[in-house]
């Protein structure tokens, strides 16, 4: 007798128990309820105690250039120093494109002192010098883009990138020679690779300037 009634008590909490667990949150009334006099412990870590435990984000950007003048400058300059405008190679040569202290001189520096820590400077004197190849190179332009020399196509851009590589008056010869007299500069780079590199770019809009000045 004593274990069914004890049966039958279980029986009773167990139901009321599950019962109670299904009563909506609704139906309970927290009115009354308060933490006064409880001893309360929030330990929540700061945002530099989590750091050493988040791994780092680096922010990935891609800009495509396309075959514009800035691709076409980007793409040179990333060649000549890797888009270093704060580089001196071994023979000399400054910053982004690399220019010589002479040509500098020829296209109207007469301080160079500064001219590694002044990126403008530095796109300026891009500009002005490919301003004047492009005059220099204004005819062999006109007779050879679209032709093949040397088994590249002739293109502007890969002229004036050309020339900014040897010099004009070393493309004009390689041009007007059919391709026979080549050019190399001290790391191994061609009149021919560079033609091949750069062609196709957009440089319609760059003004032929046969004494082109940065100030």
């Amino acid at each position: 007798m004593k274990k069914r009634i004890y049966l039958i008590a279980v029986l009773l909490v167990v139901t009321v128990t599950v019962g109670t667990g299904f009563i909506s949150k609704d139906s309970y009334d927290f009115s009354t309820f308060s933490t006064e006099g409880l001893e309360l412990d929030y330990t929540v870590p700061t945002e530099a105690e989590l750091m050493p435990f988040i791994a780092p984000v680096t922010p990935k950007f891609y800009l495509f250039l396309g075959k514009s003048y800035l691709g076409f400058k980007e793409a040179l300059g990333f060649k000549e120093s890797r888009g270093n405008y704060h580089i001196v190679n071994d023979y000399g040569y400054m910053g982004k494109y690399q220019f010589s202290r002479a040509t500098l001189r020829m296209i109207g520096f007469k301080n160079t002192d500064n001219f590694l820590y002044d990126t403008r400077q530095q796109e300026a004197a891009f500009l002005a010098y490919t301003s004047l190849n492009k005059w220099v190179l204004r005819n062999d332009i006109k007779r050879y883009v679209g032709k093949t020399i040397g088994g590249v196509k002739v293109t502007e851009s890969g002229i004036l990138a050309a020339a900014h590589l040897a010099g004009a008056g070393n493309v004009k010869k390689f041009l007007r020679s059919a391709g026979e007299n080549r050019f190399e500069d001290a790391n191994g780079a061609s009149i021919r690779y560079y033609l091949r590199k750069f062609s196709g770019y957009d440089t319609s809009h760059i003004v032929p300037n046969k004494k082109p000045r940065v100030i």
